[in-house]
Order: C-alpha cells, then sequence, then structure tokens
C-alpha cells in the first residue's frame, strides 16, 4: 500500500470527492482506498471478494462520476465520509488487517477538527479500539475476548489520546452516535480489571445509542451490557425477542449461548454455540466458539 502524501487540505477535499452522492457505498470506499489509501485494484478486489477486471471497471465508473462534481457543502458530506473511514477501520480491525485500520486512523485525523464533534467522535473510537490490538489474538491467531485480555498490552498511549480527543469531542455538548460509541469504548479502557467494568453505565450508553441510531445490534449489545450488570437472566430476557431479526448475526446466537452457559442450561448454550459457529466466516472466532462448545459439554 503506497500513497502520496498531500497537504491535509487536499486529502480532504479528496476524500469529499470520493464520497460523491451519486456512487454507491461501496464505491466510495473502493474510491476512498484507491484514491487516497493507495490500495492498488487487485488489494481492493480480494477485500470485496470481486474480480479484478470488475473491480477496474467499477472504479473507472467512480472515478468519473466524481470528476461531475458540483460545488458541496462539507456538512452534507461528512457524514458519508465518516461513515467510510468508519466501515475502513472496522474492515481493518475485524479482518486483523492493520494496515487498513492504520490507514483509516491516518485519514479520521484529517478530518477530525474543533468544530466537528462527531468527526473527532470517530478518531476518539478508532484510537480506543485500535489501542488493543496487540491482545486481541494469541500468537496463534486465537481470539481473546475483552474480559480475558492482558491489559498490559494495551497501547496507553493512544488509550491517553483517544480519551483526550472524546473530551475535546463531548464539549461541543452536540452528543452523535461515534462519540457515544467511543464513550462505551473509554468504559472499557479505563476499567483496572474487567470486573471493574461500569456495566450500568455501559448500558445507559447503549440506550443513548438507541434513541439516535435504533437496531437490533445496538440493542444487543446493550442486552450484553446489562446481562453483565444485573446477570444472565436479565441479559438472555432482552435477547431472546431478538431472535427474529438477528437470526443470521453469529453473534446474536454466541451472546445467547453464553448467557445459557451461565445460567446451567447447557444443553440449549450447546445448541446456540453450534448455531454461531455455522453462521461466522472468521476462522479465530470458528476456533473460540469450538473451545466454547467442547467446555460447555458439546
Amino acid at each position: 500500500m503506497t500513497y502520496v502524501q498531500l497537504p491535509p487540505e487536499d486529502q480532504l477535499r479528496l476524500m469529499y470527492t470520493c464520497c460523491h452522492p451519486a456512487l454507491s457505498l461501496e464505491a466510495q470506499i473502493a474510491l476512498t482506498l484507491h484514491t487516497l489509501a493507495g490500495l492498488s485494484t487487485a488489494e481492493i478486489a480480494r477485500a470485496f471478494l470481486v474480480d479484478e477486471h470488475d473491480m477496474a471497471e467499477r472504479l473507472a465508473v467512480a472515478r468519473r462520476t466524481a470528476k461531475d462534481d458540483r460545488e458541496f457543502s462539507e456538512h452534507e458530506r461528512t457524514p458519508a465520509v465518516l461513515t467510510v473511514l468508519y466501515l475502513l477501520f472496522n474492515e481493518g480491525y475485524s479482518a486483523s488487517r492493520s494496515n487498513l485500520a492504520d490507514e483509516a486512523i491516518r485519514l479520521a485525523r484529517v478530518i477530525a477538527k474543533p468544530g466537528r464533534p462527531e468527526a473527532l467522535g470517530l478518531l476518539a473510537l478508532m484510537l480506543l479500539h485500535h489501542a488493543r490490538r496487540d491482545a486481541r489474538l494469541t500468537p496463534e491467531g486465537d481470539l481473546v475476548t475483552l474480559d480475558e485480555q492482558d491489559r498490559t498490552q494495551w497501547n496507553r498511549g493512544e488509550i491517553a489520546e483517544g480519551l483526550q480527543v472524546l473530551d475535546a469531542a463531548q464539549k461541543h455538548e452536540q452528543p452523535g452516535p461515534y462519540q457515544i460509541q467511543a464513550a462505551i469504548a473509554a468504559c472499557h479502557v479505563t476499567a483496572p480489571s474487567a470486573s471493574d467494568t461500569d456495566w450500568l453505565r455501559i448500558a445507559e450508553l447503549y440506550g443513548l445509542l438507541m434513541r439516535l441510531t435504533p437496531s437490533p445490534v445496538v440493542e444487543l449489545n446493550r442486552a450484553v451490557a446489562i446481562g453483565m450488570a444485573d446477570g444472565p437472566g436479565a441479559g438472555l430476557a432482552l435477547v431472546e425477542p431478538l431472535t427474529a431479526s438477528l437470526g443470521g448475526y453469529h453473534l446474536l446466537h454466541a451472546t445467547r449461548a453464553d448467557f445459557l452457559r451461565r445460567l446451567g442450561r447447557r444443553a440449549e448454550a450447546v445448541e446456540a454455540y453450534t448455531q454461531a459457529l455455522a453462521l461466522t466466516n472468521s476462522a479465530a472466532e470458528k476456533r473460540y466458539l469450538t473451545r466454547r462448545l467442547r467446555e460447555t459439554g458439546g
């Protein structure tokens, strides 16, 4: 991955251009990766699981569309730019492709300026998650859950910066989804140990997030927090109604399995772990769920 280092104002202009409203979200991401992150057509094609020739054609169309640009306000396109950066970071973080996560953070620094509280919130969120990257996997590539991570491996410099950026965002007193998610991440990274985590505060923050961006996934995360604060029975009661909307989401079944296991309902937990295992494509998650399944008696 190579890119030409442009002045920040030129990078910012390019980000807004890549997020032309006539382009699909996929095209916006691909064009950003190609134009600003310097990924080759082949690398982007692999990321999108498509043929290289097909991606080359898509990029050509996207470039032609973006060139036919009109004057626009930053306010109009900033949400799209933040979405693209958020998805770029998540792709790098979830797939342990640190180059993509690093690039998302680099670009977020360009847009995260005073007067843009959500851009600051997104940068804070990225930094607070990225700070835990070295503790997320074992040397063999196995998943390490947050409660089991070695906190001495967390990057304290990134945590300090993330908290500082979050504080700057919150001073605007214009709360938004990225700021709230960053505040949740802050609860985790500032807890001295997993047992010291303020799950009630996290549940409260997910409640705020639900009001701004209601979705079954946010409800699931809130259920996890309540289950940690008030016990697995309380969490399970909130998870069960979500099975209709999140039946194809492996983390719904993994969460349900964990609550059932903690309640001693092992047969049901085995079934739920098996469902989760069938729905994930991540090798690390498969190994983790297989281990849990074995420990539960499956």
